[in-house]
């Protein structure tokens, strides 16, 4: 089961000016990336884990919100409230995707014809419950069931009988295979293999000699739909670290730095090489005296990028007193799926910012980035407001001391556009209610 468009398409349901536009949400400073693009949107050309600079410049139209991980994590959970009905064995890999045993549930009937009517009940009830639409993929493993998942989106549902998983993978490209990025992808068509039936007909000694055994054996399989994992109720706890210790203290924050940098590419190649990415990353550091400590930062969601390990384990080591020495110094990422979301967020003050002028302008200017020095990091594009006289509303975007709101909700889409000291005492930052997606009450 994945929620089609997830973040993007909460936004549009919380705020129906923005429905049937295009909405990019992701990290909004100038490093940050796409987390989610709505289907508006994609037709320009934009997508996860794109340079939201480059996404601009496809579709600069486009709403530019920060995300609202509070509301974000609430939807989820009635999403899999709805999809426990169905089978006591779930396995979530993000806020928006899972995988389910249906032969753990209590149905009688896992034809073909019956699973897809146990799919678009599922389907159904999650609509009923979120007003957002999920696509499902139904078959005998967990990743053909992935990949069908994704073929028929938005708001698909595709059964793969037993016995025609290798007819459905033949035809398509080989980066439809779990973990196939660029690299891997230049590489395989280098040697003439685009697809995956060019992939299939490699024998197991020429793909293991191409990508290495471990690399090479997982994709052997893969080709010819060999997926024998259980959906697993409780992943178990990995990690992944690299550490060192050194003949003589180092003192130099600059070699320490060095060091750490090593150490950090060392350890995404082999969550490369592993097909993993995870959410928390870790540092260790042995002192002079032999104290030991660490420090942990969860991510979002996972990645095995090594910009985003590199630049939290640096802040993390920033944390740390190392002037009188350090003996020891490791870096890990723990939280590990096989599900891989990218470098996606940048949480750097915002370059987004409306012209008041132009406030009832529908969608067009939110995130739209300005001079330097004429936005307030306080309020961001998308954030949850309240005002006493006007209720909850959103934050449309910032410029010279002021901030734009339009107050609307799911169900009352006719509010004002109004603009606002950015420090009106009046003006709230605001949770939505846990009850439902439709009001907002000051913090």
């Amino acid at each position: 089961m994945d929620l089609d468009a997830f973040y993007a398409a909460v936004e549009q349901r919380d705020k129906p000016s923005l429905r049937g536009k295009p909405v990019v949400v992701g990290g909004l400073g100038p490093r940050g990336v796409v987390a989610t693009a709505s289907y508006e949107a994609r037709v320009f050309g934009v997508h996860s884990a794109m340079p939201m600079s480059q996404a601009r410049a496809r579709c600069p139209n486009a709403a530019y919100l920060y995300p609202r991980f509070g509301v974000y994590q609430r939807v989820s959970a009635q999403v899999m409230e709805v999809l426990r009905r169905y089978s006591p064995i779930i396995e979530p890999l993000s806020l928006d995707e899972a995988f389910a045993d249906l032969t753990a549930g209590e149905h009688a009937d896992l034809s073909e014809p019956g699973v897809r009517r146990i799919a678009g009940e599922l389907k159904a009830e999650i609509t009923a419950a979120t007003r957002l639409t999920a696509s499902v993929g139904a078959a005998t493993s967990k990743f053909i069931a992935k990949l069908a998942s994704d073929l028929d989106k938005p708001d698909g549902l595709r059964v793969v009988p037993p016995g025609e998983e290798r007819e459905l993978l033949r035809p398509l490209p080989v980066t439809k295979l779990w973990g196939v990025g660029p690299a891997t992808a230049i590489r395989l068509h280098t040697a003439g293999i685009d697809t995956i039936e060019e992939l299939e007909r490699l024998t197991l000694e020429e793909l293991t000699g191409l990508l290495g055994q471990a690399w090479g054996g997982q994709l052997y399989r893969l080709a010819r739909a060999d997926d024998e994992r259980s959906v697993l109720a409780e992943r178990e706890t990995k990690s992944i670290s690299v550490e060192e210790t050194f003949d003589r203290d180092i003192l130099d924050l600059g070699r320490l730095a060095g060091y750490l940098d090593v150490m950090i590419t060392r350890l995404v190649r082999r969550m490369e090489r592993e097909g993993l990415s995870g959410r928390t990353i870790t540092i260790k550091v042995r002192l002079y005296d032999f104290t030991t400590l660490s420090r942990s930062a969860t991510q979002p969601g996972p990645t095995n990028q090594v910009r985003t390990v590199r630049r939290v384990a640096k802040r993390l080591l920033d944390e740390i007193d190392v002037t009188g020495g350090v003996r020891l110094l490791g870096v890990g990422v723990s939280g590990l799926t096989e599900w891989t979301q990218g470098d996606l967020f940048d949480w750097e003050p915002a370059e987004s910012s409306v012209d008041p002028d132009r406030s009832r302008e529908p969608v067009e200017p939110v995130g739209r980035p300005t001079e330097a020095g004429q936005t307030d990091p306080d309020w961001r594009a998308g954030q949850d407001v309240w005002h006493p006289d006007h209720g909850p509303g959103w934050v449309w975007g910032t410029r010279r001391g002021l901030v734009t709101v339009r107050f609307e909700t799911a169900d009352r889409p006719d509010g004002p556009v109004l603009t606002f000291a950015v420090d009106d005492g009046e003006l709230l930052a605001a949770e939505p209610r846990s009850a439902g997606p439709d009001e907002v009450q000051p913090d």
